[in-house]
């Protein structure tokens, strides 16, 4: 080959060479911190696991975030040449080399669960890892979360709740501030919910007394018997009627689960007006068939 094919064979093999480095770099992404990328692993070492995720520098994993859990094999979890996604937890460094996160992406999904879990009203296992004066601190998916003492069914001896597991409602999630806020007292309620109807005969203990009307416990769920559903007579004091932690029956005549309140009715059990002041024993005593036989006259 004479010189000046040499020349140009060099001249092509630059050009070739510098245009391929330019598109490269056109082409290189821009890795920012929070990001989720899509790679593959190809190889693992002690300290963590290489991947590469189409930079110019293989991305780095650390043992610690591979997983939520705590992993002695990460080629458990972190598979060799197979799709995986992570979220970038530290930008490139000098050499290109940004970190990567496994762990960090599954808190970041189970915080969106949760989310969805609470818009459903759905329940959360959650298990007692401390107490302090407010409450007590719980785990949940991995996640720390906190049940306040009022949410507590047990509320005297937060100490002893240690290690045990409860089924709880969720009342609010922030990802952003790390905040899980449990409540096992509307897990309850929902739960007793569920087994209300309208047209149920019920029986609960009077908790409050106001001049519109009393409320009644049943078993968590708080109903409230209205003056004008006491009795089929006129009615100007309640309080000559009945007494706190009496227990008294009642039907329900409307449930709305979403708001948590249950309406109640005791003068739908009378025979004629004010029978259940003149005597509100023999009410109470008969209240099942007074409820079946006002079902059975709804129905007709």
């Amino acid at each position: 080959m004479d010189s000046e094919a040499k020349l140009s064979q060099k001249a092509d093999s630059s050009f070739t060479m510098d245009d391929f480095a330019k598109a490269l770099e056109k082409h290189d992404y821009q890795f920012q911190k929070g990001q989720v990328v899509n790679g593959k692993v190809f190889q693992i070492d002690h300290d963590g696991a290489f991947v590469d995720i189409g930079g110019k520098a293989s991305a780095f994993l650390p043992r610690d975030e591979a997983s939520l859990r705590t992993i002695i094999n990460l080629s458990e979890v972190l598979p060799l040449n197979e799709p995986l996604e992570f979220v970038i937890i530290r930008e490139q460094d000098a050499e290109g080399q940004v970190t990567l996160s496994r762990r960090q992406l599954e808190i970041r999904h189970i915080w969106e669960r949760l989310a969805q879990m609470q818009e459903g009203s759905q329940t959360v296992q959650a298990k007692v890892i401390g107490a302090n004066k407010g409450g007590v601190n719980v785990e949940v998916f991995g996640l720390r979360g906190f049940i306040p003492r009022s949410h507590l069914i047990e509320r005297d001896n937060l100490e002893g709740l240690k290690g045990q597991t409860f089924t709880t409602g969720i009342l609010e999630v922030d990802s952003s501030n790390k905040r899980l806020i449990l409540s096992q007292r509307l897990a309850t309620r929902s739960a007793s919910f569920s087994m209300l109807e309208i047209g149920q005969l019920v029986e609960g203990k009077v908790t409050g007394i106001k001049p519109f009307g009393i409320f009644v416990d049943l078993n968590g769920v708080s109903a409230l018997l209205h003056i004008k559903q006491v009795t089929q007579k006129f009615i100007d004091n309640l309080e000559k009627v009945f007494q706190m932690g009496q227990h008294i029956k009642a039907v329900i005549i409307d449930i709305d689960e979403g708001k948590g309140r249950v309406a109640l009715s005791t003068r739908i059990l009378e025979n004629f007006p004010g029978e259940l002041i003149e005597n509100m024993e023999e009410v109470m005593t008969s209240a099942e068939a007074r409820a079946e036989r006002a079902k059975n006259k709804t129905a007709e």
